[in-house]
């Protein structure tokens, strides 16, 4: 299998050695690997073309863009970026975050995946950070949830779902148009990814509201909205995160922002999130 890999980074010279190391020492090698430089100020640049030096499969493409850190749109445009430079050649598409230290047979795995489950669409591991000298499992994630920070993407099911959206809630709703595509989002425990930069810590203050604009434009609704931010607010331990996101939510209904689905995708994922509450609950 061809693992084609698109890196975005913004000043990431204190993580992105360690990611690059991480890749060279898989067991399974990317054959490609695009890292964008995107507006960094630091020597991000300077450390990822070293490495390219004695690594060929590793290039580096560089990116004009605003510095400020708004969530899901600047990544993402970051990737396309990088996918642009990219042939057709390819299996598997990763898009990985520069603050990422993976365990050796961490492709190897994924790969295996794909091989043994036809319908696995994406398939990915578990994000750990740091406390106390210890690792621990990051409390964002969940069982059924693969990371933004490391995404593997079968080529069939990353064509059909269209790319990745350039907006906060990617994450959330290429998951879910895998899901009404009738593919398998796979997950396995036994990959501890190691993040070592928590994730948010660079948004802007302003990036408050856009977690109730993204679940707008999921097309989740007011009911799955409130229920999914007071959710989300309690595992971050900020609860008055509750009324940003419900603000977020009827800014962007009030401005008729579009939505990332279409109506029928909208309709499948409102349903979908209803069951799996009910499973939860009941």
């Amino acid at each position: 299998m061809n693992f084609y890999i698109v890196i975005p980074a913004h000043n990431e010279e204190a993580f992105i050695d360690l990611t690059l190391k991480s890749l060279i020492s898989q067991t399974l090698l990317p054959k490609k690997v695009v890292v964008v430089n995107d507006n960094s100020t630091d020597k991000t640049a300077e450390i990822v073309l070293t490495f390219s030096k004695e690594n060929p499969f590793i290039t580096l493409v560089n990116k004009t863009s605003e510095a400020i850190h708004m969530p899901g749109s600047k990544v993402i445009q970051a990737f396309h970026k990088g996918f642009e430079t990219l042939d057709n050649d390819y299996d598997i598409i990763v898009k990985l975050d520069a603050d990422l230290i993976m365990p050796n047979n961490y492709f190897e795995r994924i790969a295996s995946i794909f091989e043994e489950e036809s319908k696995a669409g994406m398939a990915g591991g578990f994000a750990y950070i740091e406390k106390n000298g210890h690792w621990i499992l990051e409390n964002l994630t969940d069982k059924d949830h693969i990371r933004g920070a490391f995404k593997a993407y079968r080529k069939e099911c990353f064509e059909q779902i269209g790319n990745l959206k350039p907006a906060m809630g990617w994450d959330t709703v290429d998951e879910l148009l895998c899901k009404f595509y009738s593919w398998k989002v796979v997950t396995d425990e036994s990959l501890k990814v190691k993040h070592l930069k928590p994730t948010g810590a660079n948004y802007n203050k302003t990036a408050r509201y856009k977690q109730g604009e993204a679940f707008y434009t999921l097309g989740y609704g007011f009911f799955i909205t409130a229920i999914a931010s007071a959710k989300l607010a309690l595992m971050k331990k900020k609860p008055s995160l509750f009324l940003d996101y419900i603000r977020g939510f009827f800014k962007a209904k009030s401005a008729k922002k579009p939505l990332l689905v279409t109506h029928e995708q909208a309709r499948f994922i409102r349903n979908y999130r209803m069951q799996k509450m009910r499973e939860k609950f009941f």
